[in-house]
């Protein structure tokens, strides 16, 4: 990864505050002329420091009401089945996110779905009977006190 100066870590601040901000208003923020906002900006995208811009929906606004996170432990550890299991978390839209961990679960993955129905089915029909899920525990996220926010720069 490239060395990030002052001037890099506050447009990145602020382009995860708000990726549309032009590059004179960022120019203005960052107290550089726009040109170079611009060639900073296309140098941390092709650097890979920028993976890309998105709109952040909100969940219920779409009908997606239920949040879960789920722990997954493997029935084994090997090689094809942690293939396997990638290949669901990859095809199941409900599940947003998936991390590896340490300690007793194996996979996190954090999953919206519609409502209490669609989580189960998810559950019930594709985690439980996949051959590389030996046990699944899930928590409903009741409340979002803090959603995804910015990386600290």
């Amino acid at each position: 990864m490239p060395a990030l100066d002052a001037a890099d870590l506050r447009l990145l601040d602020l382009l995860q505050r708000d990726g549309q901000m032009t590059a004179q208003a960022l120019a203005e923020k960052v107290h550089l002329s726009p040109s170079q906002v611009a060639r900073r900006k296309q140098r941390l995208e092709a650097d890979g420091v920028i993976r890309g811009y998105r709109a952040h929906l909100d969940p219920k606004a779409v009908g997606l009401s239920v949040q879960a996170f789920v722990q997954i432990q493997t029935a084994t550890h090997t090689d094809t089945s942690h293939r396997a299991f990638l290949r669901l978390t990859e095809t199941q839209p409900e599940i947003i996110a998936a991390w590896t961990l340490t300690g007793e679960a194996d996979y996190l993955l954090r999953i919206i779905c519609a409502d209490l129905t669609a989580l189960n089915r998810l559950v019930q029909e594709v985690l439980l009977p996949h051959p590389a899920v030996g046990r699944v525990q899930s928590q409903i996220v009741m409340d979002e006190i803090k959603p995804d926010s910015p990386l600290p720069t």
